[in-house]
C-alpha cells in the first residue's frame, strides 16, 4: 500500500504523521506529569509551545515528503506537501488567534 503513487494516500499520511508527533512530544514531554487535557490547556496558554510542536511534526512531513519524491511517487509527495502547508498555516493562525 506503502508503495502506491496516490494523492489520497500522501493526503492520509500528511495528516497522520503530525498528530503521531504530536502523541510522541506529549509522552515524551508531559506524560507523567500533565493528563491530555492539561496538554491541551498549557498549548492553549503558552503561545510558544505551539510554534515548539508544530515545528518537529512538521519535520516528519518534510522527512516523509523526501522520501517519496526521492521514490519519484510524485502524487504522493503532493498530497504530504499539501497537508504540510495546511499545518503550517493553521499552527501560524493559531499562535496568532489564542
Amino acid at each position: 500500500m506503502l508503495k502506491k503513487d496516490n494523492l489520497k494516500l500522501g493526503l492520509l499520511l500528511g495528516f497522520l504523521a503530525p498528530l503521531l508527533s504530536v502523541i510522541i512530544y506529549y509522552f515524551y514531554k508531559f506524560y507523567p506529569t500533565f493528563g491530555i487535557g492539561d496538554f491541551f490547556l498549557f498549548l492553549g496558554q503558552n503561545k510558544t509551545q505551539i510554534s515548539a510542536i508544530s515545528v518537529p511534526c512538521l519535520l516528519l512531513n518534510i522527512a516523509l515528503f523526501t522520501i517519496y519524491i526521492n521514490a519519484h511517487k510524485d502524487k504522493t509527495a503532493k498530497g504530504i506537501f499539501v497537508v504540510t502547508l495546511i499545518y503550517a498555516i493553521a499552527s501560524l493562525a493559531l499562535k496568532f488567534i489564542l
